[in-house]
C-alpha cells in the first residue's frame, strides 16, 4: 500500500514540478518571445503592492501632497535592479536564491537565515490575512473573527490552482493586478490632480528625508523609509530566483541563456513598473481624493470609511460617485485581490525557501495551511482582546500589528540581497553573466541604503510597540543591530570562503 508524508527530502531542482515546463519559441519576433517570457515579472510585482504599502502611500499622500513620489521611484529602480540580479541568478545557475546561499554556507548557518526567511514570509502573511479579512468584512459585513477563519479557506484556491498549470497562474495573477490597477486609476481620473505637481514631484529633493514638518505623527523623513521599507521585501527574490527557471531554456547554449536573460528582465521591468504605478496611484489617491489632513485614520477601515465621507473628499465628481457607494467597494475589491494575489506568491516563496535551505518539501496546500494558521493565531488574538472596545480602537491595534509585524521585514534584507550581491558578482558562480562593474556599484549602493534605512528604522519601531519603556525599547533596538551586523558579517565572510573553496 502507498505512503504519503507531509514531509519528504527535497534537493532538487526549484519548483520541481513545474520547473522548464513552459516552452518559449525560438526563432520568433521580439513581441512573441515577449508574451511568451510575460508571466513571472507579475508574481514578483504583487509583493511591491500587497497590502502593507497601502497605508503607507496613502498616508504619505495626505501628510505630504506629492512630495515622497520620488521616494516611490528610487525604491522602485533599486528593485527593478536586485529583482533582475535576482532572476540572472536562477537562470544562470539553475539555483534559486535559497539554494545558492545554501550551497554556500554551512548547515548552522543555513538553518538561521532559513528562520529569518520563514519569520518574514509570515510577517507578510500577517498583512495578507488582516487585508483579506478586513475586505471580507467591508464586502459582506462578516465579522472579523469569522473573517479570519475564512482566509485559512484559500488552501483550496491553492488546490485549485495547483492542477491548472503555472501559465494560468501567472494570467490569473495578471488579471487581479490588472483589477487594483483600474480601481485606482478610476479614483485618481474622478478626483483631477494637479498632474503638473506630480510630474515635478518625480525629481527627488532633499525633501523626502527632512524631519520637518510633523504631520500626522511622521515627518518626510518617516514616510520615506516607511515607504522604502515596505516596498523592497525580501521574500521577492527568493520567488523571482525560483519562477525564473519556468521557462524552458537550452543551458548549454549561451545565446540561449542570454536571450533568456533578457526577455525575463523585460518582463521584471514591465511588471514592476506596473508596481510602480500603483503605488504612485496610492500616493496621489491619499493626496488628491481627500481633502488634505482631512482622513485621521489610515488604517483600512478608516480610508474605506473616508471614501463614503463626503465631508473629506476633495471634488464634486468624487461625491457624487461616493454617494452610489462605488469608491468604497472598488477600494474593498482591490484590497481583496491583492491578499489573493499574495497568498499565491507567498507560498511559493515559502516552497522555494524550505526545500532551498532545509531540503524539506510540502504540498502546497499544506505549506500554505501551516504559514496560514500561525499568522491568523496574533490576529486573532488581537480581535479577541478589542472585542469590547470601541471600533477606532479595534482598527487601530490590527493597524498597529500590521505595522509592527513589518519589522521582521528589515531583519531579513539584510541577509537576502547581501548574499544576492555576493553571488552575482562572482564570475566563478556566474560566468561570463556576472554583474558589471557598474551594474554592481549600483547594486552596491542600493543593498548598502537599504540596509542602513531598515536598521536606522528599527529604534523608532521597537519605542512604537510601546511594550516597554522608551530608554529600554532603544537598548534592545540597538542591540539587535548589533546582532544583526554580526550575523551579516559571518554570511558575508563564510559565502566568500565557501564560494573560492569550492570553485578551485
Amino acid at each position: 500500500m502507498k505512503q504519503y508524508h507531509l514531509f519528504k527530502y527535497a534537493n532538487d531542482k526549484s519548483l520541481a514540478e513545474n520547473n522548464g515546463s513552459v516552452k518559449v519559441p525560438k526563432h520568433k519576433g521580439f513581441w512573441c518571445t515577449l508574451l511568451a517570457y510575460l508571466g513571472p515579472g507579475a508574481l514578483v510585482a504583487v509583493g511591491y503592492m500587497d497590502p502593507g504599502n497601502w497605508a503607507t502611500s496613502i498616508n504619505g499622500g495626505q501628510s505630504f501632497q506629492f512630495t515622497l513620489i520620488s521616494t516611490i521611484l528610487i525604491s522602485s529602480l533599486m528593485a527593478m535592479l536586485l529583482q533582475n540580479m535576482s532572476a540572472k541568478l536562477g537562470i544562470v545557475t539553475q539555483l534559486d536564491l535559497a539554494q545558492a546561499i545554501r550551497l554556500h554556507t554551512d548547515k548552522i548557518l543555513s538553518v538561521i537565515l532559513w528562520i529569518i526567511a520563514e519569520l518574514a514570509i509570515m510577517a507578510t502573511d500577517i498583512a495578507e490575512v488582516i487585508g483579506a479579512a478586513i475586505a471580507l468584512n467591508l464586502l459582506f459585513h462578516i465579522p472579523l473573527i469569522l473573517a479570519t477563519f475564512i482566509t485559512v479557506l484559500d488552501v483550496l484556491l491553492l488546490l485549485f490552482l495547483s492542477k491548472i498549470g503555472f501559465r494560468k497562474i501567472e494570467i490569473l495573477v495578471s488579471c487581479l493586478i490588472l483589477v487594483i490597477l483600474f480601481v485606482f486609476v478610476y479614483e485618481v481620473i474622478l478626483a483631477n490632480p494637479n498632474w503638473k505637481n506630480i510630474g515635478l514631484s518625480f525629481l527627488p529633493t532633499t525633501k523626502i528625508f527632512a524631519k520637518e514638518p510633523v504631520v500626522n505623527g511622521i515627518s518626510p523623513l518617516n514616510g520615506s523609509l516607511g515607504i522604502i521599507g515596505a516596498t523592497v521585501m525580501p521574500h521577492n527574490f527568493y520567488l523571482h530566483s525560483g519562477i525564473s527557471q519556468i521557462r524552458r531554456i537550452d543551458h548549454q547554449d549561451i545565446e540561449s541563456l542570454r536571450k533568456a536573460v533578457r526577455f525575463t528582465e523585460w518582463d521584471s521591468n514591465i511588471q514592476l513598473t506596473i508596481a510602480f504605478i500603483i503605488n504612485s496611484l496610492l500616493l496621489v489617491m491619499g493626496a488628491a481624493v481627500f481633502k488634505s489632513g482631512a482622513v485621521q485614520d489610515s488604517s483600512f477601515f478608516g480610508l474605506y470609511d473616508a471614501l463614503n465621507n463626503i465631508k473629506v473628499l476633495s471634488n464634486p465628481i468624487l461625491i457624487e460617485v461616493a454617494k452610489t457607494g462605488a469608491l468604497s467597494t472598488l477600494f474593498a475589491v482591490a484590497l481583496l485581490a491583492s491578499g489573493q494575489n499574495s497568498t499565491i506568491t507567498g507560498t511559493l516563496t515559502g516552497q522555494i525557501v524550505m526545500e532551498g535551505f532545509i531540503h524539506l518539501h510540502m504540498p502546497l496546500w499544506a505549506r500554505r495551511l501551516m504559514t496560514r494558521l500561525i499568522s491568523v493565531i496574533p490576529v486573532l488574538i488581537c480581535v479577541s482582546l478589542t472585542a469590547q472596545e470601541s471600533v477606532a480602537k479595534q482598527h487601530f491595534a490590527l493597524n498597529m500589528l500590521m505595522e509592527n509585524s513589518q519589522v521582521f521585514l528589515a531583519f531579513a534584507v539584510p541577509f537576502t540581497i547581501i548574499p544576492l550581491l555576493i553571488l552575482t558578482d562572482s564570475k566563478q558562480v556566474m560566468g561570463v553573466f556576472a554583474n558589471n562593474h557598474l551594474c554592481s556599484l549600483l547594486g552596491w549602493g542600493s543593498s548598502l541604503i537599504l540596509v542602513f534605512l531598515n536598521l536606522y528604522n528599527l529604534p523608532e519601531t521597537f519605542v512604537s510597540f510601546n511594550i516597554v519603556n522608551s530608554n529600554l525599547a532603544i537598548n534592545a533596538a540597538y542591540t539587535m543591530i548589533v546582532l544583526i551586523l554580526i550575523l551579516l558579517s559571518w554570511t558575508c565572510a563564510e559565502m566568500w570562503t565557501l564560494s573560492n573553496s569550492l570553485c578551485k
